[in-house]
């Protein structure tokens, strides 16, 4: 068989877990089902001086300098920064763009972890973190994973509080059908919300008055569309949510319980490791859970 290498992209990789997943991707991959040739990983994130940074920081890793993974060692990594902001639809073209001329033969590996998390709970903030979270992850979703060839994997970084034990029976029914159905019926649920919000009443339209959470139990059941509709394509392409569990970064604002590293174990094990060709489904502390 051709050996012929790997290619990885990162959303929202300059700090906290999406550093934390590039970093553990390099050191997986040397024994993962996954390896074959050279592998090369896309840091991506908004600002180019923190994604430069962040490359230079993983390029003097203790961790990685001793287990000699990266190519500067005599590994088979290479790291390296390239610009995405999810929130706007011209950046994740540009990107959808890059790759399909860079990588003409397509890529492997897509881990969707950009995402924000406002303090507060208002219409302003409901409509930023669905424009972000939702619609942004949606979007590079449907950008990338037609550029991810036969065999690879792409794995939406949800969350925990997208679970739908916080949501009336009539929502949470509404959810596992959207989940079922269509991205269109996934969307209307949360226009939904957004207007419940916006009239002040979400809690008696049986959502929580969580922006954060709902917009990660959006995510989660359109992750379930797509890794149906790939099924249907027959690529063997394994399309998974997951939640890193609760971790100390900027975003849980120094709260949590796992190291960043803990963290990125899940992500990586769905873009790398053995699943059994499982898709489509929730996933935390490595292992496939009810959402």
């Amino acid at each position: 068989m051709a050996v012929h290498s790997r290619v990885a992209a990162v959303t929202g990789a300059n700090k906290g877990i999406g550093l934390a997943i590039v970093r553990n991707l390099a050191l997986q991959y040397p024994t993962s089902p996954m390896k074959s040739g050279p592998f090369l990983i896309y840091l991506t994130a908004r600002s180019p001086e923190k994604g430069a940074e962040a490359v230079k920081t993983l390029h003097n890793d203790p961790q990685l300098k001793r287990a000699k993974v990266l190519a500067q060692d005599g590994g088979d990594t290479t790291i390296t920064y390239h610009s995405l902001d999810i929130s706007a639809t011209k950046s994740i073209q540009d990107f959808a763009s890059f790759l399909r001329k860079e990588h003409p033969e397509g890529i492997d590996i897509v881990v969707n972890n950009a995402g924000i998390a406002l303090q507060g709970f208002d219409a302003n903030i409901v409509k930023q973190t669905l424009e972000t979270n939702y619609y942004g992850t949606l979007e590079a979703t449907q950008d990338l994973l037609p550029l991810i060839r036969q065999g690879g994997r792409l794995v939406n970084v949800t969350s925990m509080s997208g679970k739908l034990n916080k949501y009336s029976p009539a929502i949470r029914s509404a959810f596992l059908s959207a989940a079922e159905t269509s991205v269109a019926a996934c969307t209307a649920l949360m226009e939904q919300f957004r207007h419940a919000v916006e009239e002040g009443r979400e809690k008696e339209a049986g959502f929580p008055s969580a922006a954060y959470a709902v917009s990660k139990a959006g995510e989660t059941a359109y992750t379930k569309v797509f890794a149906r509709e790939e099924e249907g394509r027959g690529r063997g392409v394994l399309v998974n949510a997951c939640c890193p569990g609760y971790v100390k970064t900027d975003m849980t604002r120094g709260g949590g319980a796992k190291t960043v590293d803990q963290g990125a174990q899940t992500p990586v094990l769905l873009a790398l490791g053995e699943i059994g060709g499982r898709s489509g489904g929730f996933w935390q502390d490595e292992r496939e859970i009810e959402w």
